[in-house]
Order: C-alpha cells, then structure tokens, then sequence
C-alpha cells in the first residue's frame, strides 16, 4: 500500500502516469489506471475533495434541465452512468423521488411531461420508477407545500459526494497507486519522452503522462509547462448551498422552477434539515475558499418562500457551503447556460503528454476517467480493458438484502451502537465496517456516535489529518456536533500516537 507522502518522498519516482488534483475526476481517473496495471501517483495541494467534489448537490442524475439546452448526449451519458453507478456503490449513492410543483406562469405541462418521456427513455432501462402526474392538493408528495393543484414525480439518485471521493482514492491505493495528499505540483519540463515534474515535499516525478484533473486551477498547471500547449482559462461559476430546518416531511425532493428560467432542489438533508441550491455566480476571487454572497442566500431563501408553508429567511441558515465549476469556455454569456459537459483537451503532439480536464460532472466522472485513458493510451504503455462499470467501489459488495438488509445485520452484530450511527456506518463504509469496528463490543464516543475508533480508521486508512477532514468530509457529523464535537475531536488528535496516515 502507499502512503500519503510515499516511501521515498524524498527522491526521485517514476510513473505511467502522473494525476493533479484530489477531486472526483483525478481519482477516477487514478483509479482506472490503477486498475489497468498503470503505475499510479496522485497529488493533490490539500485534502482529497477538499474543494468543488464536496460542495455539489450531492445529486447522482441525468440533468433534467440540460435537455432544454439540447444537450442530449450529455443527459443520455449521465442517465447511463447513474445506472452504473447505483451497481458500483450501493451504499453510497440511493435512488431519490423528486417532485415538480406546477407553478403559473413556469414550464407549461405539456412541455414537463415531454422532457420528463424523454428522461425517463433516452438513458435505456432504468432500475428507478419511471415519472408520474400527481395531485399535489390530494397526496402527501404535496405536504409542506402553499396550494398547487398539480405536479409530477420522477426519480434520480442521491450520493455523499466527499465519500465517493475517497472510494476512489482508496481503491486506486489498493490496486497499488501512491496517493499523496497536501502535496502540491509546481511545475513540470520537459526531459526526452518523460515529464520532470517537481512536488511540494520535495520530490522528483518522472512521468510518461500527466492527468490534469486541478479543476479550477487547471490553467495554473498549464501555466507552470511551459513545453505544454496553453489552452484559454476555464469559465469559473461560483455554486452556493444553503442548509436551513426542515422544510417538508418525507424523503423526496423538490425541484422548483423559478422565474429567472433556473431551477433549485430542496433536498432531505441530515435527518431534520434540507439543502437547498445551487446557484450560477461568475466567479473571479480565489477558488480554494469560496463563500456565499448575500445575494445568493436571499435568492435561495426567495426560491423555496415561493412554494413551502414554512418560510425562511438568511437569519435560518444552519450552514452554507460554495464551490467553483471550472467550465469549458463555450462563449455563452449566460453563466447558467455554460455548458456542464466535460472537455478533454491534450496537451503535445507526441511523447510525453498531458491531458487537462475542463469541466464535468459528479455523475459522469467514471466515464470521464475512461475517457481520459482511452485518449491517452497512445502515450501510456499497454493496458488492460475498461473495467470499473461492474467493479464495487470499498464496501459496495453487499450481500444479498442490499443496504436495508445491511444495516439491519450492522445493528445486529454491534448492539451498542444507536440507531442513527449504524444507519450512517451502513452507509458510509458499506462491508467494509468490519475494517472500522472489528471486534468492538463498545466504542469510546467522542459525541454523535463518532469514536475513536473510527477516528483512528480515518486517518490511518482514508488519508484524515483535521477535525475538519473528519467532522465535514468523511462523516458529516459537524453539522450537527458543533463546537464540543469538535473540541473533542481535536482533543483527541492532539494526543493520538502518531502512526501512518493512509494505507
């Protein structure tokens, strides 16, 4: 297994491949070639999808709006992928019903009832339930909501986003890639048919190939090759999610329509909460620490007091979080029409190569990642087939039952725990629970079912260092421990025997 600065840091390394950037593209990619019998590093500048891989709307899905923008291959390749998706991490990611309010002066029916066909038939067979007209005024699809007669209900899915992350990255480890966190690239030349690439921690990679997946700092890496070709800078949108108590009873959705043409989710969120977002901002500040603006926050707020009974204001906001699209420059002035397709450009004529990634999204990161290798096989010696369609991403081999099956056996076998901690165990870590509980007949809790048990996992398995890995990455718990959570868990780090950090 590798380690978070590798066995030999301080000399020099040499791959097939060499990845930039920690979010869900670089290690997808990572661990596709992994898997094909490339030799694998990754480094990324701070924690794995420490920036725009964990700040999405946690939405495994097609794009339904995307249609009306033509982009059907796009919405066709997501749909697949969501299938795909559904098999490879059953734990992780869950079929989601979303329901549409039919609100005067938006979309009329006919035209939602057509794209919902089209969603519904364009991405082949599907495991969910297809779309249905529903009484909003009649049924509990419409509880929570101001008087609309009628809707519709269609399906999508739902996936802890920093999680699906860090599966990659794991399985990418596994399968031998040294994946190597708070390490920066800063720059790379040109030597024969290798790139000489100089990291942060003061390391030497020889590469045949280089993966930038840096997402909004993918212009940045060109900048420091400069036997690369330089392409125009990514557009940078700013998207913002607010967190607010909860809205409606249930575990469906909202998706609703707005004015301004956009559309807003209103999302289940932490058991007695709802996400509420995204926006589209141009954004041009400092992408690794983005923060709503007030304008935005009203603009949610004013989205979801259009439709629910109980109102919120900026005042109700538990918690807010942003995160930058490094989109494909496509000339549209309209922030929200920028295309959400991802663009794969290369970077050299010959050997050695460089493949930088512009946009994307969540959904179709695996397909990015074969797409990427299969653009860069020429560069690369041979591989083996495409491979991660049908391969479970750590902990996604469940046993016959699924995840309801599952998490009724992880409270069976650990008793002590509550119900709400063997719930979000089942979920998050899948079969591999074993690895993180073991034997355990009780477990030290630091506060909301975490302990120091999982802790320990974290950082010696999944590349943890900070309360704030552990607290709003990896478990999610923050948002709801607060302050003495979180001093217990810095407590507990601070006098933590020092070890490995990663497998």
């Amino acid at each position: 297994m590798s380690s978070s600065s590798g066995p030999d840091s301080s000399g020099s390394n040499e791959v097939d491949l060499l990845v930039i950037g920690g979010g869900v593209n670089g290690t997808g990619i990572a661990r596709d070639a992994a898997g094909r019998g490339l030799s694998v590093m990754l480094v990324e500048q701070d924690d794995l999808a420490a920036h725009t891989s964990s700040a999405s709307s946690k939405l495994i899905h097609g794009g339904l709006r995307y249609l009306e923008m033509y982009e059907f291959r796009l919405v066709r390749e997501a749909l697949e992928e969501r299938e795909k998706l559904l098999d490879i991490a059953p734990h992780l990611i869950r079929g989601m019903r979303f329901v549409m309010p039919l609100a005067d002066g938006m979309r009329p029916a006919w035209l939602i009832r057509i794209g919902l066909f089209l969603y519904d038939h364009i991405g082949g067979r599907s495991r969910l339930p297809k779309s249905i007209g529903v009484r909003l005024d009649q049924t509990a699809w419409g509880k929570g909501l101001k008087p609309v007669k009628r809707g519709f209900v269609y399906s999508d899915g739902w996936v802890d986003d920093a999680r699906l992350v860090v599966l990659n990255a794991l399985d990418a480890a596994e399968r031998g890639a040294d994946i190597r966190t708070h390490v920066k690239f800063e720059g790379a030349t040109r030597e024969a048919d290798r790139w000489v690439a100089k990291l942060g921690d003061g390391s030497i990679v020889r590469a045949r190939a280089i993966a930038n997946t840096s997402g909004p700092w993918v212009g940045k890496v060109l900048d420091n090759m400069p036997a690369a070709h330089h392409e125009p800078p990514p557009r940078l949108v700013k998207g913002s999610h607010i967190v607010v108590p909860q809205l409606f009873e249930g575990d469906h959705a909202f998706i609703l329509q707005n004015d301004d043409k956009r559309v807003i989710f209103a999302i289940p969120y932490q058991d007695n909460l709802t996400l509420v977002g995204t926006t589209d901002k141009p954004f041009d500040g400092d992408p690794s620490a983005p923060t709503i603006d007030p304008d935005e926050t009203e603009y949610l707020c004013a989205s979801v007091n259009r439709y629910f009974t109980r109102q919120t204001t900026p005042a109700d906001v538990v918690t807010s979080y942003s995160g930058v699209r490094p989109l494909f420059d496509d000339g549209n002035a309209n922030a929200s029409k920028v295309t959400r397709d991802y663009v794969l450009k290369l970077g050299t004529t010959d050997a050695p190569q460089i493949l930088s990634a512009f946009g994307g999204k969540i959904t179709t990161y695996r397909r990015l990642s074969e797409h990427a290798l299969q653009e860069l096989a020429p560069f690369l010696p041979p591989m083996t087939k495409a491979w991660t369609d049908g391969a479970p991403l750590p902990g996604g081999d469940l046993p016959p039952g699924g995840i309801a099956a599952f998490v009724k056996t992880v409270a069976k076998r650990w008793p002590f725990l509550d119900a709400a901690t063997a719930l979000r165990m089942a979920h998050a870590y899948g079969t591999r629970i074993d690895a993180v509980l073991g034997d355990a007949t009780s477990i030290d809790d630091l506060g909301h079912g975490l302990s120091t048990r999982e802790v320990d996992y974290l950082i010696d398995t999944e590349w943890a260092r900070s309360v704030d890995d552990i607290l709003w990455r990896r478990t999610k718990l923050g948002i709801h421990g607060g302050a003495k959570l979180r001093d217990a868990v810095a407590a507990y780090l601070s006098r933590r025997a020092p070890g490995k950090t990663a497998v």
